[in-house]
């Protein structure tokens, strides 16, 4: 009976250590697949490496996030517009 309570415990405990680990909070699952327009957006944010696949997240000037993909010459080039916009 008590291996039983110990097993119960280190089971509660991990499950709570978990739930408090460190990862990333913004990750893509899916890209976005069509071609947009610099003009509708405010600002991006590479995520993070630790997420399943690379992502741009594209923030629209209406607080709109879109995931796309970095390796496409559109996603590059609304990050440069924003990024020369801030110089």
């Amino acid at each position: 009976m008590r291996s039983v309570h110990v097993f119960v415990l280190c089971a509660l405990l991990s499950a709570v250590f978990c739930n408090n680990s460190v990862g990333p909070e913004d990750c893509c699952f899916k890209h976005y697949s069509r071609k947009l327009s610099p003009n509708l957006f405010k600002s991006y944010d590479v995520t993070d490496n630790r997420c399943p696949i690379m992502g741009v997240i594209l923030l629209t000037k209406k607080n709109n996030r879109i995931c796309a993909n970095p390796s496409h010459s559109w996603v590059n080039r609304i990050m440069r517009i924003l990024d020369e916009a801030v110089l």
